[in-house]
Formats: structure tokens, C-alpha cells, sequence
């Protein structure tokens, strides 16, 4: 089984910044594409960013230059990095994989930002 915990989440003001981890145990993390999504009230969950096994990149054309993805394959865990926050950037941001088929979810961590 396939467990994501995803934290980091917090209130922050305009400008400011949150770093997301996520901790990835049940899978060959290693080899594995990561994802960050999110939600906020009333929308449909987004990708905000991928990273590959190889380390390559993708962003969500609102985040990019602002967010960026990384991992650390020997402790198995995902990051965030998020900087210029905005209030549009305000969701549950949920950690993502997939492994043999099926789609695994962290429980999400709450970013908030106040204007």
C-alpha cells in the first residue's frame, strides 16, 4: 500500500512564502512521477506541478517562475517551494503518484493567503 503525507501548509500574506513536503512510503519512490495538485472551494482539483524520475519538470502556466518542484529520492520525499504567494494561490494542496494503475492521494495541507 501506497501511504502520502503530505505537510506544510499554513496562513501567509501576500508575497510570502511555504515550503510543501510530502513523505512517500509503499512505492520504488525513485522511479515514480510525483505531482503537487490543488483545490480551492468550489473548483476542481488542479496539477500545480510534476517532477519526473528524471527530475524533469512541469508547471501549471499560473505558478510557474513563482513555485518549484523538487524531490529527494534517498528520503522519499516530495517538495514544494513556493514563493510570491497570492490569494488565488489559496487550496488544499494535495501530494500525487500512481503506481501499478491506481492513483494515490495524500490527505492535502491547507495553504491559505490573505491579501
Amino acid at each position: 500500500q501506497v501511504y502520502l503525507t503530505d505537510s506544510g501548509g499554513d496562513s501567509v500574506q501576500t508575497g510570502g512564502s511555504l515550503r510543501l513536503s510530502c513523505s512517500a512510503r509503499g512505492l520504488n519512490f525513485g522511479i515514480a512521477t510525483m505531482a503537487w495538485y490543488r483545490q480551492a472551494p468550489g473548483n476542481q482539483r488542479e496539477m500545480v506541478a510534476q517532477i519526473t524520475r528524471d527530475h524533469a519538470t512541469t508547471y501549471a502556466d499560473s505558478v510557474k517562475d513563482r513555485f518549484t518542484i523538487s524531490r529527494d529520492n534517498v528520503r522519499r520525499n516530495l517538495y514544494l517551494q513556493m514563493n510570491n504567494l497570492k490569494p488565488e494561490d489559496t487550496a488544499v494542496y494535495y501530494c500525487f503518484t500512481q503506481n501499478r494503475g491506481r492513483d494515490f492521494w495524500g490527505r492535502g495541507t491547507q495553504v491559505t493567503v490573505s491579501s
